[in-house]
């Protein structure tokens, strides 16, 4: 029986420099959990699944709407607090900001503003003289009232931030994106949807009251997260948006006010309105 010598090569010898097998389980699995934005789970979200397509397809927008109810309640919550308003784009946005709250805040305003409007005219014409309008308490609807507070509301929500986030862009400020911006702008308009039920009351004093405190809490809501993204474009007079941004929020909250809620049939109640009131 003949035998042959075959030497041995030290690359299948096991051992530190040898042939190592090597498992990617694990691998895969941290890649899976931290992909897609920044950990979603503990934000609130729902964890991403898949690639997502191009910007055409329903999959490249999904991610910013897997957000859960209690995460966009507590947004809405804290923009009403003026303390924490400096740091909601950079602790509560960044970098996982959502379409859902600002789309559903913005939709609930438009109908709020309708509904409300409409209830007021109807509380309005009854108390003006009841006895002799015993068909007053019927809600009558004007469908003009929701045509204008969906392109109102729409256009200041939605197409302002995408505008200003282009002019940024074109003098070269990268400090945000397009859903963050529509994200600031839609979360803060929140404070109207109270404030339209509340202006139901008939009383054009406390209406202008609430408008008044509703303008003034949107507003530093805004200036407070714009400002510092306007602040750090090379250009100084960049800054100067602020004051444009500042005169388009007071055109806002007096047009709700004047389209709104300024319906007094025939007498007013407490001080009277400084603006003419809208004919029924």
């Amino acid at each position: 029986m003949a035998y042959v010598s075959i030497e041995s090569d030290d690359r299948m010898e096991e051992g530190p420099d040898g042939l190592q097998f090597q498992s990617f389980l694990q691998t895969d699995a941290r890649a899976e959990q931290t992909s897609g934005v920044g950990g979603n789970a503990a934000r609130g979200y729902i964890p991403d699944r898949g690639v997502r397509g191009g910007f055409w397809t329903v999959e490249y927008y999904q991610p910013y709407f897997d957000i859960d109810t209690k995460t966009v309640l507590r947004r809405c919550y804290l923009t009403l607090l003026p303390h924490r308003a400096s740091a909601f784009l950079t602790e509560h946005l960044t970098p996982a900001a959502d379409l859902y709250g600002p789309f559903w805040t913005l939709t609930t305003l438009i109908f709020a503003l309708f509904v409300c409007s409409s209830l007021a005219s109807s509380i309005a014409v009854y108390l003006s003289d009841p006895a002799s309008s015993p068909d007053a308490a019927v809600i009558e609807y004007d469908f003009g009232l929701l045509s204008t507070a969906f392109g109102i509301v729409y256009a200041y929500g939605l197409a302002l931030p995408v505008l200003l986030w282009l002019a940024l862009r074109y003098f070269g400020v990268g400090e945000w994106s397009i859903v963050e911006a529509v994200a600031v702008w839609g979360y803060g308009q929140f404070v109207w949807i109270p404030v339209a039920l509340l202006c139901v009351i008939p009383v054009p004093l406390v209406r202008w009251i609430l408008v008044g405190l509703a303008f003034l809490l949107s507003g530093f809501f805004l200036v407070a997260n714009v400002y510092p993204v306007l602040a750090s474009a090379d250009a100084k007079p960049v800054r100067l948006i602020i004051v444009l941004l500042a005169v388009l929020h007071a055109g806002l909250a007096l047009c709700f006010k004047v389209l709104f809620f300024s319906y007094y049939a025939v007498r007013e109640i407490g001080v009277k309105d400084p603006i003419p009131s809208v004919p029924l």
